[in-house]
């Protein structure tokens, strides 16, 4: 079976390439606990859920600009995205080796949703909602990029497509078929949605391999705790965006608590660089 097109939830996004290869480091210098990537991921091949995500993307892209939906690369909330990706970056082949080959990408959208993402292949969006209205701080920020890098690293969207039809995750919308690795599909009106939720190993996953991220690049995991205090105070006035795919709660909280052992000497070490 062929994949024709992917496309995840969100608008369309201004586009800049950030990373070469990522650099290699030792295996040994501690990390999350985190088992290894679920065999049904074999069964779609990468490559062609990468490349039809970025024919999509770009065709987002292009929808935006028309819009003028997207942050121009002047814009300090945009910079400031992109320097923490920067950071965060380097810890990436641990967990996946062709993240390095990946052409990563950060993008602003102007958007009032509360929501961010990582498409397959490394493209990341935040909306300027997410950053007004929850008043994130550069580590909470980070701790929400991980995750979203993480749910690209240890390639969820090819799981989820194996599991949901055994070969194809691909949902009809109109003639063609899109696929949402963010869970949502987006058509090319950007109006028709449907749900592909990740499962809660698939975020727990995402959780600690987003804290591992965080702290090697020098952003303290603890941010995770307060992040998802503000996000629970959110949605206290209807669930935001990232709730559909994101779902909240004691467990997660619980969760990065139960992990920051593992996290917070490389967050130490990465502060002791930077200072040093």
């Amino acid at each position: 079976m062929s994949i024709r097109k992917l496309a995840v939830a969100a608008v369309a996004v201004a586009v800049v390439a950030l990373a070469g290869p990522a650099p290699a480091r030792e295996p040994d210098d501690g990390g999350v606990k985190i088992g290894k990537r679920s065999i049904f991921s074999n069964l779609v091949p990468a490559g062609q859920i990468e490349q039809a995500s970025l024919a999509q993307y770009n065709e987002m892209t292009r929808q935006a600009f028309q819009r003028r939906a997207l942050a121009e690369d002047n814009d300090p909330q945009l910079q400031r995205l992109r320097r923490i990706f920067r950071d965060l970056y380097p810890g990436a082949r641990k967990f996946n080796e062709r993240a390095g080959e990946w052409k990563w990408e950060v993008n602003l959208i102007k958007s009032d949703q509360i929501n961010a993402f990582c498409m397959p292949g490394g493209k990341i969006a935040f909306f300027t909602g997410i950053l007004d209205k929850l008043k994130l701080t550069d580590d909470e920020v980070a701790m929400i990029m991980g995750h979203e890098m993480g749910h690209a690293l240890w390639e969820h969207a090819r799981e989820r497509a194996a599991k949901t039809t055994g070969t194809n995750a691909l949902l009809r919308i109109g003639g063609g078929l899109l696929f949402g690795q963010a869970g949502e599909v987006i058509g090319a009106a950007g109006a028709q949605l449907a749900s592909l939720k990740y499962s809660r190993t698939d975020e727990t996953e995402a959780d600690l391999i987003g804290m591992e991220l965080a702290a090697r690049g020098g952003y303290d995991p603890r941010a995770g705790i307060t992040l998802w205090e503000k996000m629970s105070a959110a949605s206290k006035g209807g669930p935001p965006q990232f709730f559909s795919t994101h779902p909240s709660g004691p467990t997660r909280i619980n969760t990065i608590k139960k992990n920051l052992k593992d996290v917070m000497p490389l967050y130490e070490r990465a502060l002791a660089r930077k200072r040093g």
